[in-house]
């Protein structure tokens, strides 16, 4: 920051000047500390010496005297006339002091004196005024920087505010910003981060150079020490740091006076090197070889301790924006790994969290751009986008909550109880052969063999026929088993089929499908009865629970509400509250169309065949066309292409 000025080192030379002879004679006779000469007319303002005036008519009270006396370059000392009384002219003129006649030689030179030291006060105070000012000025510079850097969204933004700002408040024609950056091997390096040149336009590419004395960015990050340069090309013998020339002579460009500033944090580690070049006259000038002498100054003393100001706490942004993105950093992979745990236990929807999180974002983009009703008031913010994609990937997340094997349910009967099932039909078909060949016996036993033979064939139709019903019947329990997107099925047949009886072997009859596995196949939709539906249902109240234990930050608060709410409908059908269309938010509304699109369209369900976009989209229609979705929304869904976001779509543990 700028010192202030002590009065000492602000003398200038003193000049009395007199309206008559007598008094000029008179004061250049007391003191050697001032030149006396005659009153010039007009009185010369603007001169950088003191001046007192010893007037005794009127005509000393002018404007420019008036002037010189308001900016403290002149003090009016006042010879009264006989009467003792100031003439109409002196209204508006300030008088320091009066004299009156006979003039007494020592109180001339005491008032005098006494009016040089007002006048040296009064400059004194004017330049101290001058530079609290300044100073004033230059601590709300770093406090609105100060304000800007903090709310800067992201290191890219951030860095090059930096660099604007350090450039702005020296008038810097050009500067380079670079950080420090640690191998694996330990070893530090400075990367160039960034560039900004008004003169000419500069190539850019990140690149790293050695922390050493070889460029002036490494020698400042290895000392830590600020270094000034009027003039690059020609550093002191004591730095060892030389220009690379290479730059101005590619491009026609002059490099003259540098500024290289450290960022260190409160710490005192150095987080990396603002370098500044060519300090300007004034803004707006451009330099190059021609220009350069007459537009580059060196950098002043204030401004170098204002940018080392700005550097700390650019430094201090730094780190804060760092932390901020390692936190993000670090929250982000926690999301994912929470998705990925949701699919270990439910790896037929794997990818699901993901794929809906991409299309909801994209279709919320739509939204974004779109200028007709009725989505032109609806916009979304950086931070409303990050809670509708966090929210679309955490939707599921009360799946944690549900029983697996109702989880990941693929058919209407779980394994083992389809095992029964074949199980059964595999004794009833034993039973037939071993009845079959029973019967064979018996008649051979009892009509002979050429009555045997003769209804041998017979004998051997009936029970391939038999055993063609009973194959027939159990191809039928498995088609039940499958689940469909839509209600279909032969319920009649699966009914009678459940009445068909057997006897096992202590000759007890048994059905062949016991009431509950009929109760399952019958199932109209899907493949989970009314009780794992509700069980499936209560991932949704398990996931907002789940949610709402998180603290999340203000910008991000409504996560739960908005996953709680990807299963409601608009006529108030949905699960799990039967919310009305207008307590539905409205990114649950979007994630809702993403949700329904996903599930018909993805091709890792084992227990649904995946269907073509144009089908997925037609079935989107009718639930728009039912008030169960929301039908501008899906309309925009189609418009944009939303649909597009996942084909060909990998997974992000597989890429």
């Amino acid at each position: 920051m700028s010192t202030l000025v002590s009065p000492e080192t602000t003398v200038a030379t003193r000049r009395v000047y007199c309206q008559n002879t007598d008094a000029q004679a008179l004061v250049s006779q007391q003191s050697a500390e001032w030149e006396s000469v005659p009153l010039p007319s007009p009185f010369p303002v603007g001169e950088a010496h003191l001046s007192v005036v010893i007037g005794d008519r009127p005509t000393v009270f002018t404007e420019e005297l008036r002037e010189a006396i308001q900016s403290h370059q002149a003090r009016l000392i006042y010879v009264l006339g006989a009467d003792h009384a100031l003439p109409p002219e002196a209204s508006g003129s300030p008088v320091f002091s009066f004299l009156v006649p006979p003039l007494q030689p020592v109180v001339v030179a005491s008032t005098v004196r006494a009016a040089f030291e007002n006048l040296q006060l009064a400059r004194n105070q004017e330049a101290l005024q001058l530079q609290l000012d300044r100073a004033r000025n230059e601590i709300d510079e770093l406090n609105e920087i100060g304000i800007a850097l903090s709310s800067s969204p992201d290191t890219a933004t951030l860095l090059a505010l930096i660099l604007q700002k350090s450039r702005d408040i020296t008038n810097s024609d050009a500067g380079s910003l670079y950080l420090v950056e640690e191998a694996e091997s330990g070893e530090k390096r400075l990367r160039f981060k960034l560039t900004q040149n008004d003169s000419v336009k500069v190539p850019f590419a990140e690149f790293t150079i050695p922390i050493n004395a070889s460029s002036f960015a490494g020698y400042v990050a290895l000392t830590g020490e600020p270094l000034h340069l009027e003039d690059a090309y020609h550093s002191p013998a004591s730095i060892p740091a030389k220009l690379n020339p290479r730059f101005d002579q590619e491009s026609g460009y002059c490099t003259r006076s540098m500024l290289v500033v450290p960022m260190k944090n409160p710490q005192g580690e150095i987080l990396g090197v603002v370098q500044l070049i060519n300090a300007k006259r004034r803004a707006g000038l451009r330099v190059s070889a021609q220009t350069v002498d007459d537009v580059v100054i060196p950098y002043p003393e204030n401004r170098r301790a204002l940018v080392s100001s700005l550097a700390s706490q650019a430094a201090v942004a730094i780190e804060n924006s760092r932390l901020y993105e390692s936190i993000q950093t670090l929250f982000e992979g926690f999301v994912k790994a929470s998705v990925v745990a949701i699919e270990s236990r439910d790896p037929t929807t794997s990818g699901q969290s993901f794929r809906v999180a991409d299309l909801t974002v994209g279709l919320a983009e739509a939204v974004d751009r779109c200028d007709t009703t009725p989505f032109r008031e609806i916009n979304f913010s950086r931070a409303e986008m990050k809670e509708v994609r966090y929210a679309s990937l955490l939707h599921d997340f009360g799946k944690v909550g549900v029983r697996e094997e109702v989880l990941v349910k693929a058919k209407k009967l779980y394994p083992p109880q389809m095992e029964l099932v074949k199980d059964r039909f595999d004794f009833v078909r034993k039973a037939v052969q071993q009845g079959h060949t029973e019967r064979q016996l018996a008649y051979l036993l009892e009509k002979g063999r050429e009555e045997y033979l003769a209804r041998l064939e017979e004998f051997e139709k009936e029970f391939q026929e038999r055993l063609a019903e009973l194959d027939d019947f159990f191809k039928f329990v498995l088609q039940c088993n499958e689940p469909t997107v839509l209600p279909e099925g032969n319920f009649q047949r699966l009914a009678e089929l459940a009445g068909v009886q057997f006897e096992d072997w202590d000759g007890q009859s048994r059905l062949l499908l016991t009431p509950e596995e009929a109760a399952l196949l019958s199932i109209p939709k899907g493949s989970l009865d009314d009780r794992e539906r509700v069980q499936i249902e209560s991932h949704v109240i398990h996931t907002f629970n789940f949610l709402s234990q998180i603290p999340w930050t203000k910008e991000i608060r409504n996560i739960p509400l908005i996953a709680r709410a990807h299963h409601e409908k608009l006529n108030g059908t949905g699960y799990p509250y039967k919310l009305s269309e207008a307590e539905i938010p409205f990114q649950s509304k979007m994630m809702t169309v993403s949700d329904i699109y996903d599930a018909l369209s993805a091709s890792d369900r084992p227990y649904k065949k995946a269907l073509p976009t144009e089908k997925a989209l037609d079935i989107l229609s009718m639930e728009a066309n039912r008030n169960l979705i929301d039908n501008s929304l899906f309309k925009l869904f189609v418009e944009a292409e939303i649909y597009k976001k996942t084909l060909g779509w990998k997974h992000p543990a597989a890429t």
